[in-house]
């Protein structure tokens, strides 16, 4: 397999106040409009983020985002309105988690500190 990108998909009860929600998550709009129950975000280049309202294309998920700062990130979202919660701290990132309107559950982690162990 030569993967050339990859997204994390969503599914949403309501794509416009969906897309409203995450363009404030991510503090800009969507990259495409494929479909009209798709938009899309290229994160970086080989990886992005889908929002649908078609249950035929994503389902309930997650998503986890590293973050340079995480502190400042958490300031940035309480300004939009969006409660991030308590720090976690684990072994290698602290983490911060948050649910979209509708429940999808992202967690913002800062850069791991150390290498991880190998599989």
């Amino acid at each position: 397999m030569n993967l050339q990108k990859i997204y994390t998909a969503l599914l949403t009860a309501d794509l416009a106040a969906a897309e409203g929600w995450y363009t404030k998550l991510l503090g800009r709009g969507p990259d495409h409009r494929p479909m009209d129950t798709l938009v899309q975000w290229d994160l970086f280049d080989q990886g992005g983020l889908m929002l649908s309202s078609s249950d035929e294309i994503a389902g309930k998920g997650v998503m986890f985002v590293y973050v340079d700062d995480l502190a400042a990130e958490r300031r940035r979202l309480q300004g939009l309105g969006i409660a991030l919660g308590d720090d976690i701290l684990g072994d290698y990132s602290t983490l911060a988690q948050l649910r979209d309107p509708d429940g999808n559950l992202i967690t913002l982690a800062t850069p791991p500190s150390r290498p991880f162990s190998p599989a």
